[in-house]
């Protein structure tokens, strides 16, 4: 098996762009590699603006989209090459996304419990309805809910931040290697941000799961993370230890993000501030297309 969870390995997705007149195409991500190591679960996140390359990175991490060059291995195995049904059931399996806005994930016309009983069968291999029950709890449990809590009910009879800690429980059912969050706090509640990404580095802690948290918010990162990666314009512009990058930041780019979120006191001492806002708006899900 290979030590490395994740290789990013100078990756680049490229679309066309232009009309009547002429065609070009454009780099969302431009020659990004890093990796994850499997011996050493960690947070990693992935910071920029709407538009910096970071989601369409995250989509193709997950498979949704292939690179037009480079290449992603899990465990060793390049995932655009994962073939058959199974193979690609194991992979869905390992890697777990985490999206944006929770009332995207879930069918306001279906009750929630469901979501959690169809991951439990189609990844935890649960057959029974006791078994169903228990992997749907047991997963609830971790995120500090109870499937009493939930069953029976739809996406807008839970809170924001109910309806988030559901879609996180879901992604726990297979027992996942890798999370990927994209933007996973920002349309939560900011008197709940705190304690969801507590609730992460908590899951990260208990679960030894590493996970890719991308966002545009330094001061979440800078509570999460162990490492950093900060994108402008589809490229990695600055990478290192959370504390060294966003405390110490080099690149003209990050040094900006910081002083975004720094208050006047705390521009002379370097310290983050996570009771504060990120530096751009919040993206759109899927915007960095």
């Amino acid at each position: 098996m290979s030590e490395k969870l994740l290789e990013v390995d100078h990756v680049t997705k490229s679309f066309v762009i232009g009309g009547l007149f002429g065609r070009g195409h454009f780099n969302a991500v431009d020659d990004v590699s890093f990796t994850l190591q499997a011996e050493k679960p960690e947070v990693l996140a992935i910071i920029g603006e709407s538009g910096s390359g970071k989601t369409t990175l995250a989509r193709m991490i997950l498979n949704a989209v292939a690179p037009t060059s480079g290449v992603i291995r899990f465990r060793g195995e390049a995932l655009h090459q994962a073939r058959g049904r199974r193979r690609r059931l194991e992979l869905i399996r390992q890697i777990q996304p985490i999206l944006q806005n929770p009332y995207e994930a879930f069918n306001p016309l279906k009750r929630v419990d469901r979501y959690l009983y169809a991951s439990a069968v189609r990844l935890a291999g649960a057959r029974s309805p006791k078994a169903r029950d228990e992997a749907a709890d047991s997963a609830l449990q971790k995120v500090g809910l109870s499937l009493a809590e939930v069953k029976g009910r739809f996406p807008h009879e839970l809170s924001g931040g109910q309806l988030q800690r559901t879609a996180i429980a879901r992604a726990l059912i297979s027992s996942p290697s890798l999370i990927v969050a994209d933007e996973p706090v920002s349309m939560v509640d900011a008197s709940l941000r705190m304690s969801i990404v507590t609730l992460f580095r908590r899951l990260h802690d208990d679960l030894e799961v590493s996970i890719l948290y991308i966002t545009h918010d330094l001061a979440t990162a800078y509570t999460i993370s162990d490492r950093v990666i900060i994108m402008q314009k589809g490229r990695v512009v600055e990478t290192g230890s959370t504390r060294e990058v966003l405390t110490h930041p080099k690149h003209p780019y990050s040094i900006l993000l910081k002083e975004a979120v720094l208050s006047p006191d705390d521009v002379g001492k370097g310290r983050l501030t996570a009771e504060r806002g990120g530096a751009a708006a919040p993206e759109r899900a899927q915007t960095d297309n």
